[in-house]
């Protein structure tokens, strides 16, 4: 049986290779996406919570910016506090020059950078019953190998968030 996803084409669901990966733009920069497989073998109903996500990925993004954006702003939440404070620690002044202005008294580094967290990844799982989906953000490819990571149920309510290289 045949099954068109959007950016991954056509998949034959009795017949899957391990891993699928390809790059599109989307909101202007290029992300890349990965579709990966257990079995051989999967059900339909698997691969339309996939095409959902895709279909959906605008709003899915804004709600992970959501997500984001509250960890950055709670007493609890530290992921993206620990993130942002690494590479402004990590990372030359000189590098971040366009992302932050550290002349700006009126914005704090850290709030500056955080406007330059992007979706660059996209990551699925459909055998997974958990974890279906993971969205990796970053500040940028060219500055940096670790990521905020954005975990979502098959509805795409938060599991967690973490930080990765």
């Amino acid at each position: 049986m045949k099954y068109t996803l959007p950016y991954f084409g056509e998949l034959d669901l009795t017949d899957l290779e391990d891993r699928y990966d390809v790059s599109f733009e989307f909101n202007g920069e290029e992300i890349d996406a990965d579709l990966n497989f257990d079995e051989a073998k999967i059900e339909q109903k698997h691969l339309d919570i996939v095409k959902n996500f895709l279909d959906k990925l605008t709003e899915f993004d804004a709600k992970n910016h959501q997500h984001i954006l509250n960890d950055f702003r709670s007493e609890k939440g530290d992921t993206v506090k620990e993130y942002l404070s690494f590479h402004l620690e990590q990372i030359p002044k000189d590098e971040l020059v366009g992302l932050v202005d550290f002349n700006d008294t009126a914005v704090s580094p850290e709030e500056q950078l955080f406007k330059a967290i992007k979706l660059v990844r996209v990551g699925f799982y459909p055998h997974d019953e958990e974890q279906i989906v993971v969205f990796d953000y970053s500040i940028g490819r060219n500055l940096t190998d670790h990521i905020i990571v954005v975990d979502v149920d098959k509805k795409g309510n938060l599991n967690y968030i973490t930080m990765e290289s």
